[in-house]
């Protein structure tokens, strides 16, 4: 989720990259000149690329249009979040490289992950598909620095050693001093909440504890890992990256401190080792030695400080970044914030026997405003949903691709089409294409709505809201249970008897009972209100 999308259909489109094979490719269309690249240190060969549309998954990736000023390091970082990275080419002059995975699989993942959000090295988009070459064949001696660092950063990744000693240009990863990183979000168009940045971050290892505050009208986090390299491995692959659409861009640093004292779990600060901790009035505390740490740690980077660590108090998205979140929200229809996102999922493997336009308005509902579903006629088992704006389309994306719903794993990617069609006037498509444009159960149409704050992937205990007062604990589990799955655990809010979590017993039949009952009318005009919790009962 750290990217811009844009129009080219990255890992379908295959580039020119036919550098390493014994054979010539020629091709009359060929969009790229004659190339020499020397492949097994014995003879040159010519090769000519030609743009393939079949994209077969490799373990092997052709990166394109790198900065010229790249470094392996850098490359190679692009990797790691999704494996072990087993060999690298950098092609300096044509600014292309090959990057090897240990497994196919995690290349998939790479591509598929990558097609949804553009990865930027140095500020700039970068472009990978699937290699035509099943294995990277490189001469050591050809590609010794490449090697190095490759060696050098496997080091680091496997056993968490020090790399002092190899001889590894200045480029390859030294170990970090801290396991907390200091994290500024820029151009912050979109909240971004304390659970997004743990689900950005935990690729890259365990997170121990994170918090968040604002700060000279911005919107900053400490974040702590168990290991220092897992710090580095973060920095050094999303420094620079965007979470949304063309906005919030991380600008990450090593922080000073070694270890943050957590004192609240709540939506601002969170302990992951102790989920014990209260929650606080909302406002966590942050330790005196903490702000005090931080504000010295600020002005060594020279920006202004608040003269009283009390100025970290308020921990909260300031007025300012809210009302630009909210206006972000409201026009997501306008260039800029959502530029080039594509807004039309293809969602696949569905339970053609089950599925409705109206459950997976549902379901995709939660991390979005679905606009309009459209189960295909031909193949009732793959449907388009067309979201408000890109960036909904990437959240759902994200949350919902490899999730159960009707006994089946669904698969979630971006559509080739702009648009879903509604049938022509007169047409009776069976029921199968439903436009929700005008539905009032849309969770973010207000601009800035809290609901863009409770965003969490799905998981086995549901929120609910909206209960009316003579609506029992016992009313409620026996309207779940009649779902088919099993209520495990069940707990009215202390303060707030409308409000309650109710865990089932898998994340699976969490997801049924959220189709089958969020808007359900519970009577005394009370439509119940079914979201994914991030909490546990």
């Amino acid at each position: 989720m750290d990217g811009i999308v844009t129009d080219v259909a990255v890992g379908v489109k295959r580039g020119s990259d036919e550098l390493l094979s014994g054979s010539v490719l020629n091709s009359p269309n060929s969009n790229m000149s004659s190339l020499v690249v020397t492949a097994n240190g014995n003879d040159n060969k010519k090769f000519k690329g030609e743009d393939k549309m079949d994209g077969a998954p490799s373990r092997v990736l052709h990166i394109r249009k790198l900065p010229g000023e790249v470094t392996e390091t850098e490359v190679i970082a692009l990797g790691l979040p999704f494996g072990k990275v087993t060999n690298i080419l950098m092609l300096k002059g044509k600014n292309q490289a090959f990057l090897e995975l240990a497994t196919e699989e995690a290349a998939i993942t790479m591509v598929n992950y990558y097609s949804a959000v553009t990865p930027h090295l140095r500020n700039q988009p970068i472009y990978i598909q699937y290699s035509n070459h099943k294995e990277l064949k490189t001469d050591n001696t050809l590609n010794q620095r490449a090697q190095a660092v490759l060696q050098a950063v496997t080091a680091v990744q496997t056993t968490n050693t020090s790399i002092s000693g190899t001889t590894v240009s200045e480029s390859a990863v030294t170990p970090a001093q801290s396991p907390v990183l200091r994290i500024i979000i820029d151009n912050m168009y979109y909240p971004v909440t304390l659970d997004v940045l743990h689900q950005i971050f935990s690729k890259f290892g365990a997170v121990l504890k994170i918090i968040t505050f604002t700060k000279n009208n911005q919107f900053q986090a400490l974040l702590q890992y168990g290991d220092p390299v897992n710090a580095q491995q973060a920095k050094l692959a999303l420094d620079g990256q965007n979470i949304y659409n063309a906005c919030c861009t991380l600008r990450i640093d090593f922080s000073k401190l070694v270890n943050l004292n957590v004192k609240y779990n709540n939506d601002k600060s969170r302990d992951y080792t102790r989920p014990d901790l209260p929650s606080g009035d909302g406002q966590p505390a942050l330790d005196p030695a903490i702000a005090a740490a931080f504000a010295k740690e600020t002005s060594l980077l020279g920006l202004p400080v608040a003269a009283v660590p009390g100025a970290l108090s308020p921990l909260g998205i300031p007025n300012a970044a809210a009302a630009a979140a909210a206006a972000a929200a409201g026009r997501v229809g306008m260039p800029g914030v959502s530029a080039g996102g594509n807004t039309v999922l293809l969602v696949s493997n569905l339970n053609e026997e089950m599925v409705t336009p109206q459950s997976l308005f549902t379901l995709f509902g939660v991390y979005g405003d679905v606009q309009r579903v459209k189960i295909l006629y031909n193949k009732k088992d793959s449907a388009l949903i067309q979201m408000a704006d890109g960036n909904q389309s990437q959240l759902a994306m994200s949350h919902l691709n490899g999730q159960k719903m009707y006994g089946k794993i669904i698969r979630v990617t971006l559509s080739k089409h702009q648009t879903v069609q509604l049938p022509r006037e007169g047409l009776d498509d069976q029921g199968l294409t439903k436009d929700f444009g005008n539905s009032p159960l849309h969770r973010f149409k207000k601009p800035g709505s809290k609901n863009f704050q409770n965003i969490f992937p799905p998981s086995a205990t549901l929120h609910l809201s909206n209960i009316p007062p003579s609506v029992s604990e016992d009313d409620l589990r026996t309207l779940f249970a009649n779902t088919g799955g099993t209520v495990k655990a069940f707990k009215f809010f202390q303060r707030d008897h409308k409000m309650a979590l109710l865990q089932m017993s898998t994340v699976e039949e969490a997801i049924q009972a959220l189709i089958d009952l969020h808007n359900y009318n519970l009577g005394e005009n009370h439509h119940l209100r079914v979201s994914f919790s991030k909490s546990t009962i």
